[in-house]
């Protein structure tokens, strides 16, 4: 007979009432999550001052943003399943160390393929560190209280994507000790030391009684057929599309076929994959799946393009563009707790109502751009606001709708992978509506490019992007009406 070892004093596992924490802890964790996010909204307004400074060219920049997500994305569940074996205050720790470092090196980052490479080892580091975020706040709270630590989450997250392009904005702008853009990512390291060295004294350590096998392979397949997937699409204007191009796609699909091979073997032995394929024999699953990449897919490369648009096309500051964006956050913020309020009673119909609002102001903000004129300030906010009230409406319930329609054995397994998809389909919306926007730019431009022509290529990737919100909507037709609590 074999027998579980016992956990460590002051060491709490899944099942046991929970400690009591502080209000210093939460902020702590919070304080993570938030940089997380943060840093994947501030790089986009900074992206055209990164561009000027390192020579980066259109695909590089891509890549400086979609390779956070992707890293990110990647990590997710492995993070959680390294959280729940060796202690999520542990991998918290060294994921906000990690973050630290690799944050420095970015801000120490002599040329594009540098900076990709640390913002990658950036999204990683959060991999780690996030997952940790929720186990803790599920270990260290009583039901009754975890509610109120969630909403402060919630909270957290509407913060972050208000300060992230004004926080981005005013650093570029300010170029302090004459730093520009580099300043976005040495902000990370004193506050993270700070937080190094609160959690160090009030964090609570827990960990899960399950010793299941961590599927490091599986994670590692799933990343690279999908880089290699994303690689031709991305470099599609300094590639063209050659046989070099056709291989890499072949080459990321066989990958991601060895990968649900190999995540079928695991299964069968009993042990807990990266992806259960098993997952996509549910229809809400699978219809989930895809409505978050086309969900999710517009957004990051949405403010990228908007971004460039904004400084490289109109002249606008960083810190102008940030201001321009800020309608779409507080938008955001508005309907949000709308949404989750009344998910119980309509989520899908918020889930559709959100994306056709989302496309709606898509089409909006075209017919202010097509004639290649810039519109002014209220214009582009008014457009800007009314896609921000289309997000806060979908995006903070659309796992959880999609989770009604999954047994609950299998809801929290779906729940990290759409969690990941989430991040993914990011990537996936950054290479490919991105691509078609530098691409538009290039073909369109007679001389140096201007106005006219970033007006044209933002036209293109509105219309485009527009055209998949509406096929979104419909998509989220055959999610489950509501929303339910699965037991945890």
């Amino acid at each position: 007979m074999t027998h579980s070892p016992s956990p460590r004093k002051g060491v709490r596992t899944i099942g046991a009432a929970p400690a009591p924490v502080s209000g210093a802890a939460l902020l702590v964790v919070l304080f993570g999550s938030f940089m997380d996010l943060l840093d994947a909204t501030i790089v986009t307004v900074a992206a055209p001052a990164i561009a000027e400074d390192l020579g980066a060219g259109d695909a590089q920049i891509q890549w400086t943003i979609a390779a956070y997500a992707l890293a990110l994305g990647a990590g997710l569940i492995t993070g959680g399943r390294l959280g729940d074996r060796y202690g999520r205050r542990r991998l918290f720790m060294i994921g906000l160390a990690g973050f630290m470092v690799t944050s420095a090196l970015c801000a120490l980052a002599a040329d594009p393929g540098t900076l990709i490479g640390m913002r990658a080892g950036q999204g990683l580091t959060a991999g780690i560190m996030v997952p940790q975020v929720f186990g803790i706040i599920r270990a260290s709270f009583a039901p009754a209280e975890r509610a109120k630590a969630f909403g402060a989450y919630g909270a957290v997250q509407g913060l972050a994507s208000v300060a992230g392009p004004l926080l981005g904005g005013l650093l570029v702008d300010a170029d302090l000790f004459g730093l520009g853009w580099r300043t976005i990512f040495w902000i990370n390291v004193p506050v993270s030391i700070l937080a190094l060295v609160v959690g160090a004294k009030v964090l609570p350590e827990s960990r899960s009684a399950s010793t299941a096998r961590l599927d490091l392979p599986g994670a590692l397949l799933a990343a690279t057929g999908i880089l290699l997937l994303l690689l031709p699409i991305v470099q599609t204007e300094a590639w063209g599309w050659t046989w070099v191009s056709y291989a890499l796609l072949a080459a990321g699909t066989i990958v991601l076929v060895i990968f649900l091979v190999h995540e079928r073997r695991l299964t069968g032995r009993g042990d807990e994959p990266v992806f259960d394929p098993a997952l996509l024999r549910i229809r809400a699953f699978t219809v989930g799946l895809a409505a978050s990449v086309l969900f999710f897919g517009g957004i990051g490369s949405y403010f990228l393009t908007l971004s460039v648009y904004l400084q490289n096309g109109t002249g606008r500051t960083a810190w102008e563009t940030g201001l321009v964006i800020l309608p779409y956050a507080l938008g955001s913020i508005v309907t949000s707790g709308l949404g989750v309020a009344l998910a119980a009673r309509a989520g899908r119909t918020l889930l559709v109502t959100g994306s056709l609002t989302v496309a709606a102001s898509q089409l909006v903000l075209w017919s202010f751009v097509r004639d290649g004129d810039d519109p002014g300030y209220w214009l582009l906010a008014l457009a800007l606001l009314i896609g921000g009230l289309g997000l806060g409406l979908a995006a903070p319930i659309l796992v959880n709708v999609v989770l009604a329609g999954v047994p609950g054995r299998d809801a929290g397994a779906a729940g990290g992978v759409l969690s990941t998809v989430n991040q993914i389909g990011g990537a996936v919306g950054i290479a490919v509506l991105g691509t078609v926007f530098f691409t538009s730019v290039t073909g369109s431009a007679t001389g140096a490019p201007g106005l006219p022509e970033y007006g044209h290529a933002l036209g293109v990737v509105l219309i485009v992007s527009a055209a998949l919100y509406l096929v979104t909507a419909l998509v989220m037709l055959a999610l489950p009406k509501t929303t339910v609590e699965h037991a945890e």
